[in-house]
């Protein structure tokens, strides 16, 4: 799709719900997920206020769909960090902390509509796929780390993929945001992430192995 500009916040275009979408993420990068309202999506896509809802219900369905592909594009990320786990999944492992953080820096826009906007996971099933999807790829990281440890010593892959989410997500909202709300830090979130789950491998016996 080829967008052209039609003024400094109208669009000419052909596709009212991709210019939707666009206006959301402009906005939000701009105002925050709450600062905003479903008129001002429209006026940003250079239409009518009676237009957005030709696709959505109101601007919490217009957010939830903005969330949505987020949750997709993380998606995709994390799986193409993950590889399957190769060529080891201690090295896959630290990959997929990276592209957590890569994404939250990269898309902040995203990543605001995806967990601050006050969504909720369930406000759609295509919402809620998206998101079990993303942390699906977390959980079969943690399965294939669990793995390596004997079979009477393993901790429930569904427990240490909570644990791991909460830390990366924990680091990419303080230290990591693209947007300027990230707060300062010694070292980069990369480091302090890969300390973080250094520290929590190492007491599970999985360091090293």
């Amino acid at each position: 799709m080829v967008w052209k500009r039609g003024s400094e916040r109208g669009y000419h275009h052909g596709n009212l719900k991709e210019a939707l979408v666009r206006a959301a993420l402009d906005l939000i990068a701009q105002k925050g997920p709450a600062g905003f309202t479903f008129a001002d999506a429209a006026r940003w896509a250079g239409v009518s206020p009676a237009a957005p809802y030709r696709h959505y219900r109101d601007r919490d369905e217009l957010l939830s769909d903005v969330a949505r592909r987020g949750f997709d594009e993380f998606a995709d990320r994390l799986a193409k960090a993950w590889d399957d786990g190769k060529p080891d999944p201690q090295t896959a492992f630290e990959r997929l902390g990276k592209a957590y953080l890569a994404f939250a820096r990269s898309e902040p826009a995203f990543y605001s509509a995806m967990f601050e906007a006050g969504i909720p996971p369930n406000a759609s099933a295509e919402l809620r796929e998206a998101g079990d999807r993303a942390f699906a790829i977390v959980r079969r990281a943690c399965e294939a780390l669990t793995a390596l440890l004997p079979a009477g010593e393993r901790p429930p892959a569904l427990m240490m993929a909570l644990h791991i989410w909460a830390l990366s997500h924990g680091i990419a909202s303080l230290f990591a945001r693209g947007d300027g709300s990230q707060r300062t830090l010694p070292m980069s979130p990369e480091d302090l992430l890969e300390a973080g789950v250094l520290v929590y491998l190492s007491g599970l016996g999985l360091h090293g192995r």
